[in-house]
Order: structure tokens, then C-alpha cells, then sequence
């Protein structure tokens, strides 16, 4: 239809060109997202490993009474998904809440049956002797010594227990928490710190490597002393790491050097945090003294996030520099994250709701016939110069399909809210509109 514009000679008609977008720009369907997550799960199912097997055969090995040299938890036929790490907390933590979203029992399956490993062969390896050169496959589980051991499977351990998934985890659950609350290393004001690269290093991913854990487990016990903690990390993360200009965190700091260090933009570091911020406001009891600062904080990051999209509705691996390529891993948590803020309505719908729905479909391009999530950034330590983030590979990784499983699950949730009416003419961008503010 054409459109009409006015000028000094009066009206005048030119035909309207719809752009050509690189990936779908219209809101996405409940149907798609559905079928995507499933080929996700399909594949995950199909690709991760569930035994011990000896390192040079191969082989499955059922006999643990003994201690054996050359185990390792089974990676699966492409040596790719180990069924411990923490990468698969995140994936255990998004089949869950898929299954909470759909109601498909086969999330739960894949979740239960893993666990179900974890706890069979649980009494055995804790006979193992101490020794580090018996490389006993569940030496994390049974004595974590830092944050990437038990924090994100930890989190999904405690969602399947508030659940009722699968097998009893108490003792690891409970060890987990004991590690993160007690033992982790941290700075002066409570924050969360590692001893490398430098002796006192602050990593942003270890705000999902704790806060998450200690916001289900206050959920679970109803002590105060879990969420005060979760909210806390929140806030000092964001006090020595976030950049107000940028509205976006760097993803570490020598604290040695704090206040004149380099920043540097890590997309995944910031989605590590953001996810975290709204999993702990997700569970934080309503009359929490610091629920209203972390909102808060949240918009704040949100409003640099959201600034920074690429016009693929993909963001870049390091979100400032555009010449850096497209990631999914980040894109997912931010999508995931944007939309459960929409529909707790801690963000404004109108303002959001875009982004987030922008996001999955850039996502969604990222996920092929067979469930692979394409362009995944791998794992990524802290690094001091920008050339080691850029050069780092994308590719089909496990970090990738967490943050696609619990992305898809929460634009469901958006997708299907009445609180929201969705404009999807080709002629106008997509726009979520509140009803209560449309009175």
C-alpha cells in the first residue's frame, strides 16, 4: 500500500519497499520455537556420554570397587559433551525449564538419567583415596576447589530437587553449597575472587558460577544468609567491574591494578552476569532490602546491552567492537534474560520486548536441521589484550546450548503472555505493548 508523505507542493504517493532483512524480522511462533528446542535436545540427547570409560579403549568400566588409572567420564561419540562441567549445568539447568515450559517429559528424562549416573556410581568413587594421580572422574563433585566445579551444576542440582527430578543429590548439593558459601576465595567486601592470572582476579563469569546456587538453595532452606550473599556478589561485581558510559561490565580485573586496567567487552561475560542478576530476582523473596538496587542494576545493563544489538539481532563477541564476529552463546543469554525481565515486568515490554524477540531470531538462524548451535565463542579465560578474544573460535560448542535451551523456553513464556499485544506488520518493526500502559 503506498504511503503518503507531505511536502510544500501538497501530498505525493511513493511506493513502500519492504528491506530486506538477514534474518527473520517478524515475531517468532511458539510452533517454531518449540520444534527448535526439541532438535536441540534431540541432538544433545543423541551426543552426550552417561559412563566412565578407560581412557585408551574407550570402553565402558563397571568395576569402581578398585581405584583404576585412565578413567574419564565418557564425552559422548563426538568427545564433545562430558556429562559433568559446567558448561552442562547450564544445559541441565535449560532442560529443566524447557520441561517447565512445554511439559515435555523428555527434558526431564535427559536431566533424571544423568543424575541417575551421578548417583549410582557416587558410593564407589568416594572410597577412592584422596590422591590427586588416581584421577578419580568425580573428584569435583567430591571435593571442589574452586567456582567452575559446582557452581552452575550445582544450580541445576538444586532446580531438580525444588523440581522432584530425579535421584537424591543432598550430600552434593549441600558440598556445593558449603564450597561457594564458606570456602571460595574473596575480597575484603565479600566479592568473589580468584588467585590467577594475578593473586586477587576478578572474573565476571563467576557471578553465574555462584548466584544461582545460592539463590535456589535460599529458595530451598528459606535462610536469608544465601540470598544476602547471591545479592551481594551482584552488587560487587557490578561496583568494581561495570563501566556506567558503556553500560556494559569489562570481564575482569586485576585488582592490584584496579583502578587504571583495560576494559574489555567479553559478550559472554556479560551474559554470565546478567543471567545471573535475573535468576537470583527470580527467586529473591519480594521484601529483600536489596531487590529494588539490583532492578536497578539490571536496567542499567539491559539499556547498554540492548544499544549494542547488530542489526542480525545476534550480538558481537566483543559487544563494543563491531569488526568482531557475531556470537551465540551471548546472544541466547541476553534474549534469555531481556525476555523473563519482560515478563516479570522488571523491563518495560515496549522497550524490550523487540530486543529480546530480535534476539532469538538471530539465534535461531545459528541452530541447523540437526539441533548444532553454530558460532559459539569456546571457552575463554582472562585475557589482557583484545587479540586473544577476537581469535578465539567459533564454532558448535557446548557452551552454546544451555543458554539456547533456557532462551527458547523463556520466549515461549513471552510469546504466549496476554499481558502483551504483539504488532507484526512487515511495514513497521515489532513492537511488544503493554496493556496496562496502553490505558
Amino acid at each position: 500500500m503506498p504511503a503518503t508523505t507531505a511536502s510544500s507542493r501538497g501530498p505525493t504517493t511513493q511506493p513502500w519497499q519492504i528491506p530486506s532483512y538477514p534474518v527473520t524480522y517478524a515475531p517468532p511462533r511458539v510452533e517454531k520455537i518449540t520444534e527448535t528446542l526439541a532438535r536441540v535436545r534431540d541432538r544433545l540427547e543423541a551426543a552426550t556420554g552417561s559412563s566412565i570409560i578407560d581412557r585408551e579403549t574407550r570402553q565402558p568400566v563397571t568395576d569402581l570397587s578398585q581405584p583404576i588409572p585412565n578413567v574419564v567420564l565418557d564425552t559422548g561419540p563426538e568427545r564433545k559433551f562430558v556429562p559433568y562441567s559446567y558448561p552442562m549445568g547450564v544445559i541441565y539447568s535449560g532442560m529443566l525449564y524447557a520441561n517447565e515450559v512445554t511439559g515435555d517429559p523428555k527434558y526431564l528424562d535427559f536431566v533424571a538419567k544423568r543424575y541417575q549416573f551421578f548417583a549410582d556410581n557416587l558410593p564407589a568413587l568416594s572410597r577412592w583415596p584422596n590422591d590427586p594421580e588416581r584421577r578419580n572422574p568425580f573428584r569435583p563433585m567430591l571435593e571442589p576447589t574452586n567456582l567452575d566445579a559446582c557452581g552452575a551444576m550445582g544450580a541445576s542440582m538444586a532446580r531438580a530437587k525444588r523440581m522432584k527430578v530425579g535421584p537424591n543429590l543432598d550430600e552434593t548439593i549441600n558440598r556445593f553449597v558449603d564450597y561457594v558459601h564458606t570456602k571460595q576465595m574473596r575480597l575484603e567486601d565479600g566479592t568473589f575472587a580468584r588467585p590467577d592470572p594475578f593473586p586477587v582476579s576478578l572474573w565476571l563469569d563467576d557471578a553465574y558460577m555462584s548466584v544461582p546456587l545460592l539463590a535456589q538453595q535460599g529458595k530451598i532452606t528459606g535462610d536469608r544468609r544465601y540470598f544476602d550473599d547471591a545479592a551481594n556478589q551482584i552488587r560487587g561485581f557490578h561496583k568494581h567491574l561495570f563501566v556506567p558510559e558503556k553500560g556494559l561490565f569489562t570481564h575482569a580485573g586485576n585488582m592490584a591494578n584496579a583502578d587504571n586496567h583495560p576494559k574489555y567487552f567479553w559478550g559472554r561475560a556479560n551474559g554470565w552476569y546478567i543471567v545471573a542478576t535475573v535468576e537470583l530476582l527470580d527467586l529473591l523473596p519480594e521484601d529483600h532490602a536489596d531487590r529494588d538496587a539490583l532492578i536497578r542494576i539490571l536496567k542499567d545493563h539491559a539499556e547498554g546491552i540492548a544499544s549494542v544489538q547488530s542489526g542480525t539481532g545476534l550480538w558481537h563477541q566483543m559487544l563494543d567492537r563491531h569488526d568482531s564476529y557475531l556470537e551465540t552463546s551471548c546472544t541466547a543469554m541476553f534474549t534469555y534474560s531481556m525476555a523473563k525481565a519482560v515478563n516479570r515486568g522488571w523491563l518495560n515490554a515496549a522497550a524490550y520486548g523487540p530486543v529480546a524477540q530480535a534476539g532469538w531470531n538471530g539465534v535461531a538462524s545459528k541452530i541447523d536441521p540437526g539441533g548444532r548451535v553454530h558460532g559459539t565463542c569456546i571457552g575463554t579465560a582472562y585475557a589482557n589484550d583484545y587479540v586473544y578474544y577476537y581469535h578465539r573460535p567459533a564454532i558448535d560448542d557446548v557452551h552454546g546450548y544451555g543458554p539456547v535451551l533456557l532462551a527458547g523456553a523463556e520466549m515461549i513464556k513471552l510469546m504466549k503472555s496476554d499481558r502483551f499485544r504483539i504488532d507484526s506488520g512487515q511495514t513497521r518493526p515489532t513492537m511488544h505493548v503493554e496493556k496496562e500502559a496502553a490505558k
